[in-house]
């Protein structure tokens, strides 16, 4: 396993506040696609910041409402839309590992995020029990795009995230041995030149490592 070279790699800049995330949301159809009022997704901002932590929460739409195959598409870059990547017709079926548990609620808050740098050049398979031991939660799929949908700037070339809190269970109850990552198109193979510098929804082996991903994490999930 690769050495752990710092603790916490710093978030970009302070989120949003829950009220901006909430319209941002709103102004994307979100709350549409997850068939809730945009009036119960302003109420559930406006009460979360009472109590959100002074550096932020993300507002998230649990996968089985808001899925990243309706999400991706609504993200930008350089005016590019987002996209999942042609041989993940399954996007959708990834779902959360053993070890994330979900609010019990169709909105819920991530505190604590991390875009997990310093995991760089590490597996998937090395990253989850380092992030376990730390008591820290990896990011699911949907919830990387809600990120990246209220800060943008999270995404960078050579320094994109994976999203292995998301997994596909095979019939057998085998993991299926991709994880999902976000990172930037360099407009190759079956991408298309015209998607060049797109956000992308793709996947790599968990066994094995890229330099340009880090693991995206949080320190917990709330109702």
């Amino acid at each position: 396993m690769p050495e752990l070279t710092s603790a916490v790699s710093a978030v970009h800049s302070v989120l949003p506040p829950l009220g901006a995330q909430a319209e941002r949301l709103v102004e994307l159809g979100v709350h549409e696609t997850a068939r809730l009022s945009a009036a119960d997704l302003r109420a559930f901002a406006a009460a979360a910041e009472t109590t959100a932590p002074a550096d932020g929460a993300l507002l998230a739409v649990r996968p089985d409402l808001a899925p990243a195959s309706a999400l991706a598409p609504l993200l930008r870059r350089d005016g590019k839309a987002g996209f999942v990547v042609v041989d993940m017709p399954d996007v959708d079926d990834f779902g959360p590992i053993g070890t994330v548990s979900l609010p019990d609620a169709p909105l819920y808050l991530l505190t604590g995020l991390d875009r997990g740098d310093r995991m760089a050049n590490w597996s998937p398979d090395e990253a989850l029990p380092a992030l376990a031991a730390e008591d820290r939660t990896p990011l699911l799929l949907t919830e990387g795009i809600h990120w990246v949908l209220q800060q943008p700037e999270v995404l960078e070339r050579n320094h994109c995230f994976m999203t292995i809190g998301s997994r596909l269970r095979k019939p057998t109850g085998a993991l299926d041995a991709r994880t999902p990552a976000l990172w930037i198109s360099n407009g190759t193979g079956r991408d298309g030149r015209e998607r060049r510098d797109a956000p992308k929804v793709g996947w790599c082996w968990a066994g094995n490592r890229h330099t340009w991903l880090g693991f995206a994490s949080a320190t917990g999930r709330h109702p």
